[in-house]
């Protein structure tokens, strides 16, 4: 289990700080790992630190500069929209097979983990046809699904599961990445997911004893605890 794909139930549930957590916790555990995220949409090269390939970077102690930026996302759009609307804007087109070959590139040339983000949700069109759904059916990778905390989240959560199963992939945890603001508590939510799916891992948005953003010590029944080595 050294390549993992993350996706979502939707934008801005969290997909990003999870694998930024994740990032963080294997390199605790001593692990060499690598993240990309092929695709991305409301890009801002004035603001590249604060976009989502720039927090990938900065969780892999790396600088964010044009060229790693590109190295971690080729194919950035600014708007923020779904990636073939995005794409349209510029008078571009997505080439799925390209990314599906980048992808399968970087699963072959892995050092050690590699951890690959989506964009969205699990079924955001990439082009006419397409949506990220069909790249994560090519890649055959296990997967992590991340939602949110947010009233309404279930729903989303049951059917994204019920879209991977009817595929027969290989869902390796579900992540309930706590929504800011959110009316209903995190646990609650983890529980109620937990009676059709498991494992569910709760990842609170601040550290309970740092108070910083991090991976939370749900993560250690599948991935080991940091500072376990190899």
């Amino acid at each position: 289990m050294t390549a993992i794909f993350i996706t979502a139930t939707g934008t801005d549930v969290g997909k990003t700080f999870v694998t930024a957590s994740l990032i963080r916790h294997f390199r605790h555990m001593g692990r060499v790992v690598e993240a990309i995220k092929p695709v991305v949409s409301g890009f801002d090269p004035a603001q590249a630190a604060a976009s989502d390939p720039g927090v990938l970077l900065n969780a892999l102690g790396l600088a964010v500069t044009a060229e790693t930026v590109k190295q971690v996302s080729p194919w950035r759009f600014r708007a923020p929209l779904s990636p073939d609307l995005a794409a349209g804007r510029e008078g571009k087109r997505i080439d799925v097979d390209q990314v599906i070959a980048f992808c399968r590139n970087a699963v072959e040339q892995r050092r050690d983990i590699l951890l690959i983000e989506g964009v969205g949700g699990i079924m955001v069109p990439l082009d006419e046809q397409r949506t990220i759904l069909d790249v994560m059916m090519a890649l055959r990778l296990p997967l992590i699904l991340v939602t949110g905390s947010y009233l309404g989240t279930i729903s989303h959560t049951l059917t994204a599961i019920d879209s991977l199963f009817q595929r027969d992939m290989n869902l390796l945890a579900v992540i309930v990445s706590e929504t800011p603001g959110s009316t209903v508590p995190l646990e609650d939510v983890v529980a109620t997911i937990a009676r059709f799916a498991e494992p569910v891992i709760a990842l609170p948005r601040l550290h309970p004893r740092s108070g910083a953003p991090g991976a939370t010590s749900g993560l250690d029944s599948i991935f080991g605890p940091p500072g376990g080595g190899r």
